[in-house]
C-alpha cells in the first residue's frame, strides 16, 4: 500500500555546538508525537540527525586542529548520547557525511542540471558567514545579516543556480489550497507574505577555492554543494530516494512525510527552498510543515550559543528527571508559540502538577489499598453519582487527549490529562475513603479505592508518549506491563469502557512516589545560581526606605498561636471581574461550604491550574470586602509584591498546620 508509514522528521542539527534546551525540545516534541502513533498501532519511521556540512563546521573544525570529518564523527558523539539521554526513539540518525546521502545529493544535482533547472552565473551581493547564504542590500539590518545581526562581505563569484523562481506561482496555489500545510497559521501567513514579492533563483554552490567541505558536484568538481541544499534533501535520501525510477521500493511507502517539525527560523529555507526543489524533482510535498517558537531566557532573549545563555539539558534531566523535563517542555506552552524559560518556572511546574497532583493522586490510592485493603486491587461496586461524573469525564478526557495529540497541541492534550487528575484528588476529597475506613463500610471503600487506582491508571496510559519512564513505572507498580497499556490505550480509542483496565486482586506495590515533591532549588542548580550571582557584578546601592528604620517588631507564641491554619483542597478558581491580578478561589477547609477566598495570584498562576492544590488557608482572619468581592480568609504563599508559589501541603481539607 503506498504510503503505509507515518513519516516524521526534525530539523538536522548543525554539530558546529553541543546540543541545548532548543534542540532538545524540538526533538522530544517529535518522539512524543512517533510514540503516540505507534501506540495508536501505526507504522512509524522517525528520522532525526546531524548536518555536517558547511562552512561553520569547517571553521570549528579549523579552531580544533582538527580535519572537519575528525570533528564532526567527534562532535555526533555528544548529539547521539544527548538524544539516548532523552529517551529519544528514532528509527535512524541521519548524518550528512554518510555516502548513502552523498550519493542522493548528487544524483538530485545531476537530475536537475540535466532537466535545465540548474544553470551557472556571476553573483555581487553581501554574503553571510554566520547564516551562510547571501542576501541583497535591501534585504540588510543595518547594513549586516537580518538573520544572525552579524557582519557580511561583499563577494562577487561565479556560481550554480537553481531556478527557484519558476515555481512561485505553484508554490503559492498549493498554500492557498492546503491550508494546514504549514501551521501554525501565523507561519503559513508568514511565508504567503514572503511570497508576495518576486522569488529570485537560488545559489546552490560554493567554490572549492573558497570553501571545500561540502559534496562535490558531480558535473563540476570545482564547486561543493551549498550546505542547505545538501541537508534538506536528507529527507529523502535515507527512505531511498533516487531520480529517474531509480527509488527503493520503501520510498513509495514513506513519503510524502506527515510532519516535517522546524523551529520557526528556518521557516523560509524549509517553506519555499525545500518545497520548489520537490516541485523541480517531481516530488508531493510533506502534509504539514510545523514551525515551533523559541525557548527565550527569563529576560525575553532567545536561546543561543552565541549570546551564552542556553539551558542546560543534562543538569535539567539530573536534577528534575527526564520525564518530569519532557512534561515541561510540551505542557508549558502552546506549541508554536515562543515560552519563557526559568528554572524557577520549571520548580513551579514541576511540583504542581506532577508532584501535588498526579504523584499524590497514585501515591494516596496505593498506599491507602497497602494500607486498608491488604495491598490488593479491590472489585468495582456499585457505581455512584460521583462514580458516574468522573468516568463521564474520563471518557471526554480520553477524546480530547487524542485530538490534542493527533494535532500536535500536546499543551492542551496534557491540560486534558490535568483535568481528569484534579478530578481524581477531588473525587478522594469527597468520598472521604479514611471516613469509609473508620467506619467499616468496606465495599464501598473498595469501590473508592478502584476507582482512584484507574483513574491514576488512565492517566498514566494516556502519558505514556510524553513520559515513558513513569508510565512504565506505575504500570509495574498496578502489575501491568507496556503491552497491557497498549492494548488498553488501542481498546479506549475505538470506543472502549473508561476506567475498567485492571483486574481484580492484583498485588500493587507502593514504593515511592512518582514524582518526590522538592522543597528547595535541587543543589546542582542552586549551584549554578550561586556561580552567577558570584560572577555579576554589585548592584546599585538603592535608596533607604525613610520608614523601614530598624528591624521587624516581634510576636509571641501566643501572638502566633491566635492564627488559625487549616488545610483545604481549591475546588473552583477564575478571574477577579474587577481586577487582572486578583483571582476568585472556592476552597474546601473541612466545613459544610466551601470558601470564598480572595487571592493576587493571578500572575503565577493560571485559574486551571489551581484547581486540586492542596494549600494552607488562614482559616480565622476577619472576612473583607476585595474590590467588591467577599474573601473568606487567605492563603499562604511565597514571595513578596510578586508571589513565588503557594504553600501546599499534603493534608486532608480542615486538618490542623503547624
Amino acid at each position: 500500500m503506498a504510503d503505509a508509514t507515518w513519516y516524521i522528521t526534525t530539523p538536522i542539527y548543525y554539530v558546529n555546538g553541543r546540543p541545548h534546551v532548543g534542540h532538545a525540545y524540538t526533538t522530544i516534541a517529535a518522539d512524543t508525537a512517533a510514540r503516540w502513533q505507534r501506540a495508536r498501532g501505526r507504522d512509524v519511521f522517525f528520522m532525526t540527525g546531524t548536518d555536517e556540512h558547511g562552512q561553520k563546521v569547517l571553521q570549528k573544525a579549523q579552531e580544533r586542529g582538527m580535519s572537519p570529518q575528525d570533528h564532526v564523527d567527534d562532535m555526533v558523539v555528544h548529539w547521539q548520547r544527548t538524544m539516548a539521554g532523552l529517551g529519544i526513539t528514532y528509527d535512524h540518525f541521519m548524518r550528512t557525511t554518510d555516502a548513502r546521502h552523498v550519493a542522493c545529493v548528487q544524483a538530485c544535482l545531476q537530475a536537475l542540471h540535466d532537466r535545465g533547472e540548474l544553470y551557472q552565473d556571476t553573483y555581487v551581493g553581501w554574503y553571510s558567514p554566520a547564516a551562510e547564504r547571501f542576501w541583497t542590500e535591501k534585504d540588510l539590518v543595518d547594513g549586516k545579516c537580518p538573520d544572525t545581526g552579524q557582519a557580511v562581505e561583499k563577494v562577487e563569484e561565479t556560481n550554480w543556480f537553481f531556478r527557484m523562481s519558476a515555481y512561485q506561482e505553484r508554490l503559492v496555489a498549493h498554500l492557498e489550497a492546503h491550508p494546514g500545510f504549514i501551521r501554525p497559521e501565523s507561519r503559513r501567513n508568514e511565508v504567503l507574505g514572503f511570497l508576495r514579492k518576486p522569488l529570485g533563483d537560488l545559489c546552490i554552490s560554493r567554490p572549492r577555492a573558497r570553501m571545500a567541505w561540502g559534496i562535490p558536484f558531480p558535473f563540476d568538481p570545482d564547486y561543493v554543494t551549498y550546505v542547505w541544499f545538501d541537508a534538506l534533501l536528507n529527507y529523502i535520501s535515507e527512505p531511498g530516494f533516487l531520480p529517474g525510477g531509480q527509488a527503493e521500493p520503501r520510498f513509495a511507502d514513506t513519503w510524502p512525510a506527515d510532519v516535517q517539525l522546524i523551529g520557526k527560523d528556518i521557516l523560509t529555507t524549509h517553506a519555499v527552498y525545500w518545497t520548489t526543489m520537490l516541485m523541480a524533482l517531481g516530488l508531493p510535498l510533506p502534509r504539514c510543515l510545523f514551525a515551533h517558537g523559541w525557548w527565550m531566557s527569563a529576560d525575553g532573549a532567545k536561546m543561543s550559543k552565541s549570546l551564552g545563555n542556553v539551558i542546560d539539558v543534562d543538569l535539567l534531566v539530573g536534577s528534575f528527571g527526564l520525564d518530569a523535563v519532557r512534561y515541561f517542555l510540551l505542557r508549558e506552552i502552546a506549541f508554536g508559540a515562543d515560552g519563557q524559560f526559568s528554572y524557577e518556572g520549571f520548580l513551579t511546574r514541576y511540583n504542581a502538577d506532577l508532584a501535588n497532583d498526579l504523584g499524590n493522586l497514585a501515591h494516596r490510592g496505593l498506599t491507602m489499598t497497602r494500607n486498608w485493603l491488604d495491598g490488593k486491587l479491590p472489585a468495582p461496586g456499585p457505581p455512584t453519582s460521583d462514580d458516574a461524573a468522573i468516568t463521564r469525564l474520563a471518557t471526554e478526557v480520553v477524546q480530547r487527549f487524542a485530538a490534542g495529540m493527533d494535532g500536535l497541541d500536546f499543551q492542551g492534550a496534557l491540560m486534558a490529562v490535568g483535568d481528569l487528575v484534579r478530578a481524581g484528588n477531588k473525587y478522594i476529597d469527597t468520598c472521604a475513603p479514611w471516613t469509609l475506613n473508620k467506619e467499616g463500610h468496606t465495599a464501598r471503600l473498595a469501590a473508592v479505592l478502584r476507582t482512584v487506582l484507574e483513574v491514576s491508571h488512565l492517566a498514566l496510559v494516556l502519558l505514556a508518549p510524553v513520559m515513558p519512564g513513569k508510565s512504565t513505572e506505575l504500570l509495574a507498580k498496578l502489575g501491568r506491563t507496556e503491552g497491557d497499556a497498549a492494548a488498553t490505550l488501542r481498546a479506549l480509542l475505538d470506543g472502549g469502557e473508561v476506567l475498567q483496565a485492571l483486574t481484580t486482586g492484583t498485588e500493587v506495590e507502593v514504593g515511592d512516589p512518582l514524582f518526590p515533591r522538592f522543597r528547595e532549588m535541587p543543589e546542582a542548580i542552586a549551584a549554578l545560581f550561586a556561580e552567577a550571582e558570584a560572577a555579576a557584578p554589585p548592584p546599585k546601592p538603592k535608596k533607604k526606605d525613610k520608614q523601614a528604620a530598624g528591624p521587624p517588631a516581634t510576636i509571641t507564641f501566643d501572638d502566633f498561636a491566635k492564627v488559625a491554619l487549616r488545610a483545604g483542597t481549591i475546588l473552583e478558581a477564575a478571574p477577579h471581574p474587577d481586577a487582572t491580578k486578583l483571582l476568585v478561589l472556592k476552597v474546601d477547609v473541612g466545613e459544610p461550604e466551601p470558601r470564598q477566598i480572595v487571592a493576587g495570584i493571578a500572575t503565577r498562576y493560571a485559574p486551571a491550574d489551581l484547581v486540586g492544590l492542596h494549600v494552607v488557608v488562614v482559616a480565622n482572619l476577619a472576612p473583607a470586602t476585595i474590590r467588591g468581592v467577599e474573601s473568606q480568609g487567605m492563603l499562604l504563599a511565597a514571595g513578596g509584591k510578586e508571589v513565588v508559589g503557594l504553600v501546599q501541603v499534603d493534608a486532608d481539607p480542615g486538618e490542623v498546620v503547624r
